[in-house]
């Protein structure tokens, strides 16, 4: 499968696939494969993107 995180750029929105107490949150920046994600009650999270992929969210509504 292809690298899922590679697509997430600024503004988009997505879920952690284990913790989904933490909601839909935004991505913030996504270099080298660092994604930092903006979520609404964990504040801010950097993520590996080699050890986790992000959820993709096209309706955040």
């Amino acid at each position: 499968m292809a690298d899922l995180n590679a697509i997430l750029a600024p503004g988009m929105f997505v879920r952690h696939p284990d913790r989904p107490d933490w909601g839909v949150g935004q991505v913030q920046s996504n270099v080298a494969g660092r994604i930092t994600v903006n979520f609404p009650d964990e504040g801010k999270v950097v993520f590996d993107g080699s050890r986790i992929t992000l959820l993709p969210v096209f309706d955040a509504s």
